[in-house]
């Protein structure tokens, strides 16, 4: 598994692609090196061979008396031509760096001097001032010539030659140098990338290994440590605990809340049993069974109203689109729920409300009707005998036109400690007041007002009362 995984990482990935490259930059190298070095020893070559005959043919001189040379120099040679004398100097140069030179006739035939390769400079005709190459068995020949008419020696040539093997030495003895060097470096390069790119993806390693401890121990709380950086991958490590944070709530909030619906539910089922057992145990009479009906009806209502509850909890938290958007007369619908609230004449409580007209928003009609319905039947729960309820829809001028649904009573109120946890599922505050409530109440308006991008607060006193405030950003 260990070698399969080795063969399949990002790791060795990247260093076989770095090699390849590598490789080729390296082949490219080498064939640029050749080929630079064979120009420069081309024309290092040229250049010697036209120096050296160039220097060379100041050192050829006619005389037609020998009494006009310089006897007294005894290196220097004399050498009959048709009515005269050929002073070839001391300093002629006849072989030297491979490159060999001499005087000849017309026909190619050597008069004086060295001649590295008579049958083929024979065939060569003359060119004056010219580098001309010929190739002789697969070796290139460089020739290069002077005419010597100029020094009253008509029908004389001064010829420079030199192979081209003579350049070849030191070209390979450079090619040899960077067939070594080159592929030694290239070893240390690839070498160097295996261990840097190593290095590179230590933090994606530590993130593999992380998720895996995750996945195999499902331990959420496990985070990826890089230190100091602001990278691509210290991005990434902070983007996956983030996540991991979401992640880690949203499962400490699933059991939290499956703990709290098995809780819930425990006791409607435990009733519903109670009661079972207790008509089942021996005959009744009429009264007691349907007391016994009342009762398991009542937790029957009751675990209903739960279910459907937590139906809609599940549906908005998925954003599923059971609950379209659609654009509403929000002031005749708030109007119309408060027309039927107030029927209900809870604890002698008064409910009014105050409503701007033409006011739309984009929403979910039934969901909005469930939020108000929420509100104020909390309030109705919680209030005062004999109290009040307002209900006010309004725009809000100072803030941006933003509309504002505002529930308000003169009940019990909430403590301050006790603000933030009636958001969460199955808080009451006052078990004793609850009656057929859920619990879901509160935290149901929350979910609602997300789902519409809105906001909601809380104003409360202890004794005196609540106002929620929905803000709606339309």
């Amino acid at each position: 598994m260990a070698i399969s995984r080795e063969k399949n990482s990002i790791r060795l990935k990247i260093t076989l692609w770095f090699s390849l490259i590598l490789l080729f930059i390296s082949f490219f190298t080498l064939a640029s090196v050749f080929y630079i070095s064979r120009t420069v020893m081309q024309k290092t070559v040229k250049d010697a061979l036209i120096r050296m005959v160039e220097n060379n043919y100041d050192e050829v001189e006619y005389y037609e008396e020998i009494s006009q040379g310089e006897l007294d120099r005894d290196d220097d040679q004399y050498l009959q031509y048709q009515n005269g004398y050929i002073e070839i100097d001391d300093d002629f140069i006849t072989k030297m760096n491979g490159i060999s030179a001499g005087v000849y006739y017309s026909d190619g035939k050597l008069f004086v001097g060295s001649d590295p390769n008579p049958d083929l400079l024979e065939k060569v005709p003359f060119s004056d001032g010219q580098v001309q190459t010929s190739r002789e068995d697969g070796i290139n020949w460089y020739i290069y010539d002077r005419s010597l008419a100029g020094q009253k020696l008509d029908g004389l040539w001064l010829r420079g030659a030199v192979s081209e093997q003579q350049g070849q030495a030191q070209m390979s003895s450079t090619m040899k140098m960077s067939m070594i060097l080159l592929p030694v470096l290239v070893i240390f390069a690839i070498v160097g990338g295996y261990i840097f790119a190593g290095r590179l993806l230590r933090p994606i390693n530590e993130i593999n290994e992380t998720a895996m401890e995750i996945g195999q121990g499902r331990d959420l709380s496990k985070r990826i440590d890089l230190g100091p950086g602001n990278d691509e991958l210290h991005q990434l490590a902070g983007n996956f605990n983030d996540m991991m944070d979401r992640l880690e709530k949203s499962f400490d909030a699933e059991k939290q809340f499956s703990s709290d619906v098995s809780h819930e539910l425990r006791t409607p089922i435990s009733v519903i049993r109670a009661e079972c057992e207790y008509i089942l145990e021996q005959d009744r009479d009429k009264e007691e069974y349907i007391e016994a009906l009342e009762t398991i009806e009542r937790q029957e209502h009751h675990m209903s109203r739960m279910v459907e509850d937590l139906l809609m909890f599940s549906r908005l938290e998925r954003g599923t689109d059971i609950y379209p958007m659609e654009d509403m007369d929000l002031s005749g619908l708030v109007e119309s729920v408060c027309v039927d609230m107030a029927l209900l004449q809870v604890k002698g409580i008064r409910l009014d409300w105050s409503c701007q007209e033409q006011i739309h928003i984009k929403g979910s009609r039934s969901l909005i009707i469930r939020m108000l319905t929420n509100l104020i039947s909390n309030a109705y729960r919680y209030g005062r005998d004999h109290g009040w309820i307002h209900v006010r829809l309004y725009r809000n001028k100072d803030r941006g036109d933003q509309t504002v649904l505002q529930v308000e009573d003169n009940g019990i109120g909430i403590a301050p400690e006790e603000k933030e946890k009636i958001f969460h599922r199955f808080y009451q505050v006052d078990s004793s007041r609850t009656g057929s409530g859920t619990g879901l109440g509160l935290s149901m308006v929350q979910e609602i007002c997300r789902y519409h991008g809105a906001d909601i607060s809380l104003s409360s006193q202890p004794g005196e009362g609540s106002s929620f405030y929905i803000i709606f950003f339309q």
